[in-house]
């Protein structure tokens, strides 16, 4: 992430923190810093143990508490794949996608598309909607052979 983005989610964030009247911490930037650098799509656990894994000495209760915060302040989107898990990946200088998952292995892989766009633009329109993004979600089988190998079993 260049320095000047992470400068403005930090300026962002500090600002939604004094306006909630919430305390502003290191611990907690520590955490944005994490979150908005992770690559793909993490649930709390996940990057809790990665910061541990570098040396952070934030407690679990504080990454949970502030992803919560990051979300509430649409630096990092909340994101439900069907495992009954949290998934969250930084919505910051990010672009609006989608998601493909697999329901064999839990593969999630996005991807984008302008008809997608076209069609949230349109059926906004039609509803004098104001839309600010989007959460496309398909589930499916993936092409890795382990998960085609079963699904085909089950369809005989």
């Amino acid at each position: 992430m260049i320095m000047q983005d992470k400068a403005q989610a930090h300026e962002k964030f500090k600002k939604f923190l004094k306006q909630g009247k919430h305390r502003i911490t290191p611990e907690r930037f520590e955490v944005l810093d994490f979150a908005i650098e992770y690559k793909g799509h993490f649930a709390a656990d996940e990057l809790f143990i990665k910061m541990k894994t570098n040396d952070s000495n934030v407690s679990r209760a504080t990454v949970y508490n502030t992803l919560e915060l990051l979300a509430q302040c649409d630096l990092l989107a909340k994101r439900h794949f069907g495992d009954n898990k949290t998934h969250y990946e930084s919505s910051f200088n990010r672009k609006n996608h989608g998601h493909l998952i697999c329901t064999k292995c839990g593969k999630i892989q996005e991807f984008s598309s302008g008809k997608l766009n076209q069609i949230v633009d349109e059926i906004s329109n039609q509803f004098s909607f104001e839309s600010s993004g989007f959460s496309f979600n398909i589930f499916g089988v993936c092409e890795q052979e382990n998960c085609q190998d079963e699904n085909s079993k089950e369809r005989k």
